[in-house]
């Protein structure tokens, strides 16, 4: 069993919101002391950190493994390589494969599958109506016992109320977590970006940043009646903040994330209709890039996750309006999210804050932490060292990436599930 003493770390402690040198003490896949100054004298596998950054691993909701149906844009052993070597530690998978994760014997196989290739955490997450076709819900009962985390349709909105209604009554009497994707079905409906001038000029369908915010709405009045737990997968407006904001200090059992690519990027990088770009929803205005970054700085936003979409060439080398929405980011995240560091936006504390420790706490987990007693899931990074990316050197089986060619900064030196090493970077 591992035995190891972790020196001359910068530890990066979201829950504390401290960053400063220390020396941290594994023992069989737990965290058992830590300290700062000098570590003491042990017997314990010695790793000196060389003054790196040692955090806890990543724990990245809505990862999209194409496990079953389409193995060939990613599988399960792919997406664990990729994510080791983006130090996630944990994936918390979507539902929306073909077919849906939408029954116990499919979350199941889905679950083996993950357990004998996948080098890292999988937690599942599973449909909450049938086919994910907003009409009948799912068993949600049987679900949860087969080992679902969270419930979720993804990108298709559950259009009909009712149903919509009656599944968040039927989650919160099971005590489920639903994920919902806030957009107004009706008027995003084949949008390919944010409407504005850029799409105008472009002349691509475009979609209204109110669409989000009515979606929003209307969950929020749901949630009122319902009382149930509800996620936003993603908040990328201005407009969404204010109704985000009163629903949490009117007591709901809400909380909301973001996706790194609407953190890093905003809609005039689309350019010349790059379709690595095209993500769902479309990317937004600087304006509300800022205005999001502001939000998880203060904690109106509590998550950042990759949204990781796998799409192959052939879906992508399309005309922008018929191209795929996606982009994969198991192994970009950090070095993105890292962007906002360097830009002196979120300190690192904060940046973990949303991506380790608040999807932990959402979804119940002991993870996300330095604290004594924690799972030794840890992610050891240079946040400094410069790099170009090259797509082609991703382990996701696509790569489609916007940050393909880019100047970045930070890499994972090391990531370590329940102790054990899963990545060391060559």
């Amino acid at each position: 069993m591992s035995n190891i003493i972790f020196t001359n770390a910068r530890l990066i402690d979201p829950e504390t919101g401290t960053d400063g040198t220390g020396w941290l003490h594994v023992t069989d896949g737990q965290i058992v002391a830590r300290g700062e100054g000098s570590a003491p004298s042990t017997e314990a596998q010695v790793i000196d950190c060389n003054g790196q950054c040692l955090a806890p691993g990543i724990v990245d909701i809505g990862v999209k493994v194409c496990e079953p149906g389409e193995r060939h844009k990613e599988s399960y052993k792919s997406a664990g390589l990729a994510a080791a070597a983006g130090g996630v530690t944990t994936i918390v998978t979507r539902p929306d494969t073909n077919p849906a994760i939408d029954t116990p014997e499919t979350l199941e196989f889905i679950t083996r599958r993950a357990q004998a290739d996948t080098p890292v955490n999988m937690l599942p997450m599973a449909a909450l109506t049938k086919g994910r076709e907003g009409r009948e819900m799912t068993e949600i009962g049987f679900l949860l016992d087969a080992g679902a985390v969270a419930f979720t349709d993804c990108d298709h909105v559950i259009a009909d109320t009712k149903v919509f209604s009656r599944a968040l009554t039927y989650a919160r009497s099971c005590g489920a977590l639903v994920i919902a994707h806030p957009q107004e079905p009706g008027l995003s409906s084949g949008a390919a970006a944010t409407s504005g001038k850029f799409a105008a000029l472009r002349g691509l369908p475009a979609v209204s940043p109110m669409a989000e915010r009515m979606g929003l709405d209307r969950d929020i009045a749901l949630l009122e009646m319902t009382g149930a737990a509800y996620h936003a997968d993603q908040i990328t407006t201005a407009r969404a903040l204010p109704a985000l904001e009163r629903a949490k200090r009117n007591g709901l059992d809400i909380t909301a994330g973001t996706s790194i690519h609407h953190l890093t990027l905003n809609e005039l990088d689309v350019a010349d209709y790059r379709t690595f770009f095209k993500v769902k929803p479309p990317l937004r205005s600087e304006d509300d890039r800022q205005a999001v970054i502001e939000a998880v700085r203060t904690g109106l936003i509590d998550t950042i996750s990759s949204m990781h979409t796998p799409q192959d060439e052939e879906s992508k080398r399309l005309p922008f309006e018929e191209a795929a929405s996606g982009a994969v980011a198991l192994e970009t995240l950090l070095p993105a999210a890292l962007r906002l560091y360097h830009a002196g936006q979120l300190d690192l504390p904060t940046l973990f804050r949303a991506m380790t420790l608040n999807p932990a706490k959402r979804l119940g987990l002991d993870c996300g932490r330095l604290s004594e007693g924690a799972p030794a899931d840890l992610v050891l990074f240079d946040p400094d060292v410069p790099f170009v990316l090259d797509r082609f050197t991703l382990k996701s089986k696509s790569q489609n990436t916007p940050f393909d060619g880019q100047r970045m900064q930070g890499k994972v030196t090391a990531t370590f599930v329940a102790g054990k090493e899963v990545y060391r970077r060559s």
